[in-house]
């Protein structure tokens, strides 16, 4: 049902391709403590339910592209399905997605620049990455526009880092700040490139 919205947008001009991550960390940079879990995300009470920007973010974007790990992580969740956009899933072993999740997400496979190749034909060009081995291979390839973190006051002291080795410096900056509940830091960093279009793969 998702996948029609692709033909209203595809007269979007090459500049208008993103890949963005929109993502959660302790002070000491990880996504997931020592036993994979995520519950100290909630740790900092928020009352009034503030979504920290992520309704604005998702606004801005027009599919999701996630790993399969993070995939199956959503698909354990006791929740409804929480995307209102399209989800491509990272596999090379995955042959089909659950009977239940058909109409929700769409395996891709191939290189990177394959799978992108692959998205933008069916006319989506803003894609939100998440998951933390799809985000950093990601980045390996410097195909990351705009990162927005946002720091919840922990220290993990281990788990599953956000960020890996890369074969290369990437030069980003920071082009806004914001505070959240008194205690939550979110930075919005952007790629610097001398060539703005070096990303429009």
């Amino acid at each position: 049902m998702y996948w029609d919205v692709g033909i209203h947008i595809r007269k979007k001009q090459k500049m208008d391709k993103k890949n963005s991550v929109f993502i959660a960390t302790s002070i000491d940079g990880y996504i997931a403590d020592k036993n994979g879990g995520i519950d100290w995300l909630n740790s900092i009470p928020n009352p009034d339910h503030i979504d920290m920007g992520y309704s604005e973010f998702t606004s801005q974007i027009d599919a999701l592209v996630m790993g399969r790990t993070t995939f199956e992580t959503v698909c354990d969740f006791d929740i409804d399905w929480p995307y209102q956009k399209p989800v491509f899933v990272l596999s090379n072993t995955l042959n089909e997605t659950p009977k239940k999740f058909k109409d929700k997400a769409q395996l891709v496979k191939g290189t990177l620049t394959e799978i992108l190749e692959q998205i933008h034909q069916k006319g989506f060009y803003r894609l939100y990455i998440d998951g933390g081995k799809t985000i950093q291979s990601f980045l390996k390839e410097d195909l990351i526009n705009d990162i927005i973190i946002t720091i919840i006051p922990i220290l993990l002291g281990g788990g599953s880092t956000l960020f890996s080795d890369l074969p290369r410096n990437l030069d980003f900056e920071c082009i806004e700040s914001k505070v959240y509940l008194d205690k939550v830091v979110q930075n919005h960093f952007r790629r610097i490139r001398e060539n703005t279009n070096a990303n429009n793969v």
